[in-house]
């Protein structure tokens, strides 16, 4: 290999004469600041023994990897990485940024230890990135995958510096998490009966043991895991469990259909929002995270038009239209996750409706109809999360325009992928400073396995990684493509199903 090969691409390259050799694959060296990032150096150890097995590490104390702390006003995960003949050092300000290196050194390896030898190139890189908000969404309520394949697909991740797991754990095809106070949401809400499975009940819910393993896993990778629970809308799975919290008392069930549903929690039942703020301490006790998603997309809002109780809501807080609940709804949820110290994320439709009950400043957008949501709420001042689904970051769409591929609803190839900017050609500086990143997401109404998911996910995830960190001015597509091959032969070590059609 005479180029580096990595992705996403680093924002510098200086190569230099020589090449590092060694017999194996050379061990992190011992010294305060390894033990520093003792953390980070276990991990990466056990990524390599998982790869190529314990006996594949050098001997020789000659042939090490050295962990250095950095200081200075650098970006958080920013790194160096110092490749010269006598040794490899990896600097950095913080963990974050010392396991980010060591990921660009893994795909190093990957693509250069052969035959129980490692040769790769000097050279020094210098990286950072360009959005703090890198991420992956993964809908587990129409599909339960595995905890076992969720950290892998975690680690396969991280090799591309994804930081953000968005796990969407509840939708009206299934709710996935424990609730004490609630325990019939667990119980009902979990299963539905499946015509895949001539009708007979589907599903089950994340032990607070499985969550708490995840969460764990994924911030050894300096992954966020970021949970959503879908409310008020796509609650048919809530409903099943508690007619009650309906407008019209059911009957429900948890749906085996896909689409949106005219039933939603009842805005004028205060028991909805008692269950809301039992969801939140769950979420709040389980997720160190910042953020709580609070979904709020594709709400109907008939039930609500003919309800005597949401109707009496609308006259005690002179609400003129059905429509003015959600807001309402959306700034009660809002407050009630920044008393436990949570800021909210919803998708673009909490910008609407929003006469009575305007949008709290707190509130981040993701914006999914296209980039106009993040559009106009970045000029409202709102921090923002773009995730398209027309511009390459709905990962349930067809890979490539073929009757033979799997997916559904539109067309997103690699190189859509790669072109998606967040940051809009008519955004001022203000507005684009709010603009935290993007993501690509992962619907599962038509993914019956991991498998399925990896070869929807990669290399689409790997064109919005690149997206996400690499600078602007540096992207190019045909780049890229001379890369990707190099990189997918590596998550083929790491056992990562992958779509090898056309990029474009």
């Amino acid at each position: 290999m005479s180029e580096y090969t990595i992705i996403p691409r680093p924002v510098s390259i200086k190569y230099l004469p020589g090449s590092f050799q060694c017999q194996g694959i050379p061990q992190i060296a011992d010294s305060s600041d390894a033990s520093v990032f003792r953390n980070e150096a276990a991990v990466f150890t056990g990524q390599v023994i998982k790869t190529f097995t314990q006996e594949a590490f050098s001997r020789s104390s000659d042939c090490n990897i050295s962990l250095i702390k950095t200081e200075g006003p650098v970006a958080e995960e920013s790194y160096c990485l110092d490749i010269n003949p006598d040794g490899i050092k990896v600097k950095a300000p913080s963990g974050a940024g010392v396991y980010r290196g060591l990921q660009s050194l893994r795909q190093l390896f990957l693509s250069e230890y052969r035959d129980g030898t490692l040769s790769v190139p000097c050279g020094v890189i210098e990286d950072r990135p360009r959005f703090s908000w890198r991420g992956f969404m993964l809908d587990c309520s129409r599909h339960f995958f595995s905890v076992n394949f969720i950290k892998h697909l975690l680690d396969a991740l991280s090799l591309q510096h994804i930081n953000i797991f968005h796990w969407h754990l509840t939708d009206d095809q299934g709710w996935r998490l424990p609730v004490k106070q609630y325990p019939l949401l667990a119980e009902i809400g979990a299963k539905r009966r499946d015509h895949r499975l001539h009708g007979e009940f589907y599903g089950r819910f994340y032990t607070e043991e499985e969550i708490r393993d995840i969460v764990s896993f994924a911030s050894e990778r300096h992954i966020e895991v970021v949970p959503e629970v879908d409310l008020p809308g796509h609650t048919s799975s809530v409903l099943a469990a508690y007619p009650g919290l309906g407008c019209t008392g059911g009957p429900y069930r948890v749906e085996d259909r896909f689409g949106v549903f005219e039933d939603v929690l009842c805005a004028g039942n205060d028991e909805t929002f008692t269950l809301a703020e039992a969801v939140f301490d769950t979420l709040a006790e389980f997720f160190p995270s910042r953020y709580v998603h609070i979904g709020g997309d594709e709400v109907r809002f008939n039930r609500w038009a003919n309800c005597p109780k949401c109707k009496k809501r609308m006259a005690e807080e002179g609400i003129s239209s059905p429509s003015q609940l959600q807001s309402m709804i959306t700034a009660r949820y809002a407050q009630m996750l920044r008393r436990r110290g949570k800021t909210a994320i919803g998708w673009d439709e909490v910008l609407e409706n929003t006469e009575k009950f305007p949008l709290p400043e707190d509130v981040v957008v993701m914006s999914w109809r296209g980039s106009e949501g993040g559009k106009k709420a970045s000029a409202l001042g709102h921090r923002v999360i773009m995730s398209p689904c027309d511009n390459g970051c709905y990962l349930d769409h067809k890979t490539f325009d073929s009757p033979d591929e799997p997916g559904r609803l539109g067309i997103d190839t690699v190189a859509k992928s790669y072109g998606m900017e967040p940051v809009t050609s008519d955004m001022d500086e203000t507005a684009a400073s709010l603009v935290l990143g993007g993501q690509g997401n992962l619907w599962s109404e038509v993914i019956y396995s991991g498998k399925i998911a990896e070869y929807m996910t990669f290399p689409r995830i790997c064109a919005i990684a690149e997206t996400l960190w690499s600078d602007k001015n540096a992207k190019n597509l045909e780049d890229f493509a001379k890369r990707l091959p190099a990189h997918q032969r590596r998550l083929d070590m790491l056992g990562v199903l992958q779509y090898r059609g056309p990029l474009g």
